[in-house]
């Protein structure tokens, strides 16, 4: 039986789409709008996603991976990578 993920970092959902967001610029300002926003009204968005994912039967990774984004201190550091990899995507 496989355990549980300890840290943010081993949930693959998450970790390939931060990866995403560095592959592809489409992704990558998606989700810079989503985490620029204070966070109050990102919290308020990603419960919303997370309601409309689960209603619509979405891939279980997918749940995770913006579940993640629930936490400030998270979706502070995942800011800092997708707008490094804006940088290298220029």
């Amino acid at each position: 039986m496989a355990s549980a993920p300890k840290t943010v970092g081993e949930i693959e959902g998450f970790v390939s789409m931060l990866l995403a967001a560095c592959d592809d610029a489409g992704i990558n300002e998606t989700l810079e709008m989503l985490l620029s926003q204070p966070n109050e009204k990102r919290r308020e968005v990603v419960q919303y996603l997370l309601q409309q994912f689960r209603e619509t039967q979405a891939p279980q990774s997918l749940i995770e991976a913006f579940a993640c984004l629930l936490d400030d201190n998270v979706a502070e550091k995942a800011y800092g990578v997708i707008y490094q990899c804006k940088r290298d995507l220029t």
